[in-house]
């Protein structure tokens, strides 16, 4: 485009490859390559734990990546049972994972389907259209490999946001506790493999979620100390593509070469 902008979400390969990195750096403080390491990851579309995918085929000795989810399981399910079928949203203190179709889990049918496009676009658009599929034998047994998963509810989440501020002295936002839940149940991880539960947002942006479960409301991080007390600032426009569209390309910077 005339601008070289993109957003950066969770399907962007871009930032797929940024997150590759911390599976490495966190697998080489713990002894990797000698030693194997598990990781618990708390999703919903699916994208920080496919990069601990890619970086298991570069090499990084992964021994299992664990899929955290909420109650909107539909990942567990897929993985647990081959049920890939979407239903209805239920909100909860976890927004981040209150999905029900997630965009990067295509990318690892891809593979389970032996990278066969055509076999894979013809099994998407049957679910684009029903909303339900059944993953191959084929696909589970490729995820089998190195996936497993586990699916915690409100109960489950506030648990182990209380374990770990009791136990460990650590606050937890509900993301991270929900992975660090997978991790606690986790089964069929060998002895003295360490299992690392990825941390994924600052318990500050939950305050009342941390405070029923532990009796503590975190307070912001010093760098943004003050927030609520900036001037915000914001403009309006209509929900219309061209006026957002326009709006972008008054404010950036034009790409050259």
């Amino acid at each position: 485009g005339r601008f070289g902008i993109a957003a950066v979400n969770s399907i962007n390969w871009a930032r797929l490859m940024a997150q590759v990195v911390y599976y490495f750096y966190a697998a080489l403080q713990l002894g990797a390559p000698q030693r194997k390491v598990a990781f618990a990851v708390p999703t919903g579309n699916f994208g920080d734990v496919f990069a601990g995918y890619v970086a298991a085929k570069m090499g990084l000795p992964i021994e299992r990546l664990i899929v955290a989810t909420n109650v909107n399981d539909i990942l567990h399910r897929a993985l647990s049972t081959g049920d890939y079928s979407a239903s209805t949203v239920t909100a909860t203190a976890a927004p981040s994972m209150d999905i029900q179709v997630s965009s990067n889990f295509e990318r690892l049918l891809f593979d389970g389907c032996g990278r066969d496009g055509a076999a894979l676009s013809q099994q998407m658009k049957h679910f684009e259209a029903t909303k339900a599929m059944q993953l191959t034998n084929a696909q589970r047994e490729s995820a089998a490999a190195l996936f497993s998963s586990a699916r915690a509810d409100a109960g489950d989440m506030a648990n182990a946001m209380r374990w770990a501020f009791e136990e460990c002295g650590e606050v937890l936002d509900p993301h991270t506790a929900i992975g660090l839940h997978a991790a606690r149940v986790a089964e069929g991880i060998p002895a003295g493999v360490p299992i690392v539960t990825l941390a994924t947002a600052h318990p500050a942006k939950f305050v009342d979620a941390v405070e029923r479960a532990t009796g503590l409301r975190p307070g912001l991080p010093a760098r943004v100390g003050d927030l609520f007390e900036r001037e915000e600032r914001c403009d309006r426009l209509p929900g219309e593509y061209d006026a957002v569209a326009a709006y972008v390309a008054e404010r950036a910077t034009p790409k050259h070469g």
